[in-house]
Formats: C-alpha cells, sequence, structure tokens
C-alpha cells in the first residue's frame, strides 16, 4: 500500500472519530462509526492474503449490523420524542443501542469476531483496531450510561470478564491472547458505567496505553505466537524485560500502572454496596492472570537454543522513542492515578 493511500485512510480514521466524539446528534455521531467501519477495512486487506479478507468480511457484517441497529434504534427513539440529542435517548431505546455499541466494542457474548478479526490482520492494523477502533463506540456508551439499564450493564461485564480470561487460556497466538484480553477489559469498564463513568474514562485511557505498549513491543519483535518469544531474549534483552512488566501490569497486579484500575473500581463497587459484585469480578480476573504469567513464563524462563553472539538489536532500534514512553507509562502511572482521575 502507498504512502498517500496510507495517510488517506488513516486520516479517515482520526476524522471519523473525531466527528462522532464533537457530535451531539444521533445521526452524525452513526456517519462518523460508518467513516472508521469504511476506513480500516483496506488497512486490514493490505496484505492480499486469504485470512485477511476473511476477517475483513467478518468485522464489515458485524459493525454493519450493529450500525444498522443503532439507526433504527435512535430513529425510533427521534420519532416517539421528537429528539436526536444523545443524552436524551429514553432508557428503553439505550438497551437496544447498547447492545449495539457492545457489539462495536467485541464485548461478551457479542464478542464472537474478535479473536477471528485479529487473528487475520497484521499487528499494526490489530493495534489500531484494539485501540483507535474503540473510542467512539466507549465515548457513544459513556454519554448514555445515566440512561443505561444497570442489569445489562452488569450482565456484559461479568460475561466479558469471566470469557476473556477463559478464552485466552489455552491461546498460543499472540493475537488471540491480546483479543481475550481486550474483552476483558472492556469488562471491567462496563461493570462500572453506571456507577462512575469517571473511572470508566480512567480505566479507558490505562487499557490504550498498556495495550499500545504490547502491540509495539509485538511490532519489533515481529511475533505472532508464543514459541517466538522465547528466542527475544537473546536478541533484545531490555525490551523483554519491559514486555514482561508490561504483561504483569496488563493482569493488575501491584505496584504497576494496571493495578490502579482494578483497585479504584474495586473500591467504588464496595461504596455502592455491591461488594459482592467486586469479590466475583476479582476471582475471575485470576482467569486472565493466569495466561499473562504463561506469556512472562515463556519470555523470560525459557531459552531457544541461540548462539549467545547473537546480535543485540536493541541498540539499533529505529522506534525507541515510541516504545520507551508507551512502555513507562504503561508500567508507572500508579502514583499518579488520583492527579489523572482529578483531570477527568
Amino acid at each position: 500500500m502507498s504512502s498517500l493511500a496510507s495517510f488517506i485512510f488513516l486520516s479517515s480514521l482520526a476524522t471519523g472519530t473525531t466527528i462522532t466524539l464533537a457530535s451531539y446528534h444521533w445521526l452524525l455521531a452513526w456517519i462518523g462509526l460508518e467513516i472508521n467501519t469504511l476506513a480500516i477495512i483496506p488497512l486490514m486487506t493490505k496484505t492480499p492474503h486469504p485470512r485477511a479478507i476473511e476477517a475483513a468480511t467478518k468485522y464489515f457484517l458485524t459493525q454493519a449490523a450493529a450500525s444498522a441497529l443503532i439507526l433504527f434504534s435512535t430513529m425510533i427513539n427521534s420519532w416517539a420524542f421528537g429528539e436526536w440529542d444523545i443524552t436524551l435517548t429514553s432508557p428503553s431505546m439505550t438497551i437496544p443501542v447498547s447492545i449495539a455499541l457492545s457489539m462495536k466494542l467485541g464485548l461478551a457474548p457479542l464478542h464472537f469476531w474478535m479473536p477471528e478479526v485479529l487473528q487475520g490482520i497484521p499487528l499494526t492494523t490489530g493495534l489500531i483496531l484494539s485501540t483507535w477502533q474503540k473510542i467512539a463506540p466507549m465515548v457513544l456508551l459513556m454519554q448514555v450510561s445515566k440512561t443505561c439499564d444497570l442489569t445489562l450493564m452488569i450482565f456484559l461485564g461479568l460475561t466479558s470478564i469471566f470469557l476473556g480470561g477463559w478464552g485466552g487460556i489455552n491461546q498460543t497466538q499472540l493475537r488471540k491472547i491480546m483479543a481475550f484480553s481486550s474483552i476483558g477489559h472492556l469488562g471491567w469498564m462496563i461493570i462500572i458505567l453506571k456507577f462512575s463513568p469517571q473511572l470508566t474514562l480512567f480505566n479507558f485511557i490505562l487499557y490504550i496505553i498498556m495495550t499500545s505498549a504490547m502491540f509495539i513491543t509485538l511490532i519489533f519483535l515481529n511475533s505472532t505466537k508464543m514459541s517466538q518469544l522465547s528466542s527475544s531474549w537473546t536478541k533484545t534483552p531490555s525490551l523483554t524485560s519491559s514486555s514482561m512488566l508490561i504483561l504483569l501490569s496488563l493482569g493488575g497486579l501491584p505496584p504497576l500502572t494496571g493495578f490502579a484500575p482494578k483497585l479504584l473500581i474495586s473500591l467504588e463497587l464496595t461504596k455502592q454496596n455491591v461488594s459482592i459484585l467486586a469479590g466475583i469480578i476479582l476471582v475471575a480476573s485470576l482467569l486472565a492472570l493466569y495466561f499473562y504469567i504463561r506469556l512472562t513464563y515463556v519470555l523470560t524462563l525459557t531459552l531457544s537454543p541461540n548462539s549467545p553472539s547473537s546480535t543485540t538489536a536493541w541498540y539499533f532500534m529505529p522506534k525507541l522513542p515510541m516504545i520507551s514512553i508507551t512502555s513507562m507509562l504503561a508500567l508507572f502511572l500508579l502514583p499518579l492515578s488520583s492527579t489523572i482521575i482529578a483531570f477527568l
């Protein structure tokens, strides 16, 4: 793909997300979501491979179905109430809109497209799909959070946390593991959405930082399978060490960045007198922690039969600033959590 075509598609992605974020009208928000969907499909198929075309087709069909549900629900809402304003959506119409946005995000039980699509596309496009593409639907969910159905949100959140952990346990493909990781993290965001949208936004920002750091590391290591990670230590020891810590941060271990949202969400649920729910999701997150620790084991405690004199690629990295900045943010933001929430 030429640089001009890449620029057009990436700028279209930015335009679609900006339109959705800046709109208060459901029709404009829907247009932004459609521009987003259509812009990423050529990026998915830039490598002409049957798996990539299959992934793009699955993505297009699921996103088109979700967009149609959003459009029909908001049209009925405007017909009944005479309002296209996003924040004035009726509670009865918020339920189908929430389901459609959950399908766009890849929340369980509407998650079936996410691992398959992520597995069939390049790592760079997977980075965009796991981070940038989730901004617009998540912001729309936050805007309608006041009229969301609490039972639906808790059901989607619990199902996502359980399936995100359970689905990733038996995987050896790194892109599928990152897909199930994304589903689990989105479950934490959705379960607290009705109680505290501010915490959802905080969790979402940290999720984007940590996922970006992990994907950038995998792009540099050129690894798509767990077996390929075992040879990374002899090539890039520093990057391997930081990626191990990023995985533990994604798992939510203290004192790393990923511990902050889990701690604050558990405290908020306890304050809202649903401490049983906090206990359930903390126990369920141990499933995801298992496959994160499994990945760190492969990274640091297994060595492939390489000669110890193999060249160290860390010192010749062209993308060193990007990797170092995202890695630092993904590891050391825990002390700044209260400051970030104050700004939000």
